[in-house]
């Protein structure tokens, strides 16, 4: 059977010059880079020669890169690293390194603002931070998953420490005006953060330009492996350390390296920023594709986001009538990868939270999917979607109760 996957956002194949590069740190190139030793300084230079290619991917200084294991543990850092600080610097205040910062006086800011459709690493870190008394402003978005600037500006309070706002949904691929934010944070002497992992290796990415502080990245969504990732911190950025240890990469992030994953994080963001512009291209015009073929073939169906500027591979349709989680079984038994915005729970499917927060209703966010190109999609990959997409729809709702009284309102 033929198979073609289109959940590329979920993770990506670990490239064969990456996995190249990694393979002699799993066997002769051995040593810990905390040595001293040849053997050591060996997997140092690799872990630097990596950190230098990881920078270069988000236009930062090879030593505001901090390696974690992924995505989620870089969002946790920055989140709770700048709330938990007890003695909070203003942002303008402190200059140098982590620890040469003025602290400003007074009581220790205890109010985050995010939005509502942000990934699950910083919704349940905000939430858990809720539980100890932080304040949280949820802000909402509009229809096409972006949020309101002067809502933004309204939100922010004297007591506002941090700003946390994703550049790319995983869901919509909707991008935030994070230049904007920005400057709004600057004015306010507010600390930025924002989840990239949706966006680095697919979109520009310049932290100065953009003025965040804190930057989340994660190697498995762009064609390295899985548990490696990246936190940049400014120079000068306060933030608590999570965990304790030895003092590695500065006292951020205590523990052997995993020097493997981290050679292997360096080439995909090397191979990456080298063929941003090119890949960008290709798969957009892919993506386009492929919704212009599922909007003409499948009656009713509606691109989610589709009016904002998104990343060029997210395309998230809802086909009204049907049950997602269906679909999604039925298009994998026919070969075709891809994924709904439902999380399961004791087996009861709850609708997207990002596409209830963007104003669908529960059926409907129910009957979305989520179609997510990579570098090596070609079009035969699409056509081959478009055959089975609008069959499997076809025949689900013909068995459907739902989609009868859909076609009866229609």
């Amino acid at each position: 059977m033929n198979r073609v996957y289109l959940d590329f956002n979920a993770t990506t194949p670990v490239e064969p010059e990456v996995l190249d590069a990694m393979l002699p740190f799993f066997s002769t190139e051995f040593g810990n880079a905390a040595s001293i030793h040849t053997f050591g300084q060996k997997s140092r230079a690799a872990v630097e020669t990596a950190r230098e290619k990881v920078a270069a991917l988000i236009g930062a200084r090879p030593q505001e890169i901090v390696f974690t294991s992924g995505g989620t543990e870089s969002d946790n850092h920055a989140i709770f690293g700048v709330v938990l600080q007890p003695l909070l610097p203003a942002r303008s205040e402190v200059e140098g390194s982590v620890a040469d910062g003025a602290v400003r006086s007074g009581e220790i800011g205890r109010h985050i603002i995010t939005t509502a459709i942000e990934h699950e690493a910083v919704l349940n870190a905000c939430q858990a931070l809720e539980k100890e008394g932080v304040a949280v402003t949820y802000l909402p978005t509009d229809h096409e998953g972006q949020i309101d600037l002067e809502e933004l500006r309204r939100a922010i309070r004297p007591e506002t420490i941090l700003i946390t706002i994703m550049h790319a949904n995983n869901e919509l691929g909707t991008i935030q005006p994070l230049e904007e934010i920005g400057r709004m944070a600057a004015e306010a002497d507010v600390y930025l953060h924002s989840d990239a992992v949706q966006s680095a290796g697919k979109i520009p990415i310049d932290v100065n330009a953009l003025g965040v502080d804190l930057l989340s990245i994660s190697g498995h969504k762009l064609y390295a492996p899985k548990g490696i990732g990246a936190l940049y911190v400014r120079g000068g950025t306060r933030l608590r350390q999570l965990l304790y240890g030895g003092h590695h990469q500065r006292g951020f992030r205590p523990g052997t390296e995993n020097v493997a994953g981290i050679v292997g994080f360096g080439k995909a963001a090397e191979i990456a920023r080298k063929s941003l512009a090119e890949t960008a291209q290709r798969v957009s015009t892919l993506r386009d594709k492929l919704e212009r073929g599922l909007l003409h073939r499948v009656p009713q169906s509606r691109v989610n986001g589709g009016a904002a500027p998104r990343t060029p591979n997210t395309a998230n349709l809802v086909f009204p009538g049907v049950e997602g989680e269906a679909l999604l079984i039925a298009l994998d038994l026919r070969g075709l990868a891809c994924s709904t915005g439902a999380a399961c729970s004791s087996g009861a499917v709850e609708p997207s939270h990002v596409l209830t927060a963007i104003g669908l209703p529960p059926e409907e966010a129910r009957a979305s999917l989520r179609f997510s190109l990579g570098r090596h999609t070609t079009s035969a990959d699409l056509d081959f979607a478009l055959n089975v997409v609008p069959a499997a729809v076809a025949q689900l709702r013909e068995l459907s109760p739902t989609y009868r009284n859909v076609a009866k309102a229609g």
